[in-house]
């Protein structure tokens, strides 16, 4: 009797230590695992790197949208607007209607003296 309790107690013994070097081993590959999260590749510094060109990215979208809705409507106002093509035609090229007459300011030129 005194073998079988010894070997029940051997038995235990050798769970016990199974258990401990498992629990040892989870604790390690737990360990490498958090290194890998922080100091890897695509770890934490990296990911809130990224989120950030995300948003900036998200906020350079917004106006991109907002000035492709301006040049839109600035195209149909060119399209259908003949006020707006008028107004274009002076300004930029300098139309007159017939009957007109066009008065031009030229600056006076500077009064500074030229250095010696």
């Amino acid at each position: 009797m005194i073998i079988k309790r010894n070997r029940g107690r051997q038995w235990l013994d050798w769970q016990r230590r199974m258990v401990t070097g498992a629990h040892y081993v989870g604790v390690a590959a737990c360990l490498l695992l958090l290194l890998a999260l922080v100091f890897g590749d695509m770890g934490l510094p990296r990911y809130f790197s990224m989120r950030g060109h995300a948003k900036q990215l998200d906020l350079d979208l917004q106006e991109l949208q907002r000035t492709t809705r301006t040049l839109r409507g600035d195209i149909d106002r060119l399209e259908h607007d003949p006020s707006k093509i008028e107004q274009l035609a002076r300004e930029q090229l300098g139309y007159v209607r017939k009957g007109e007459t066009v008065y031009q300011l030229v600056p006076a030129p500077s009064q500074e003296r030229p250095r010696p």
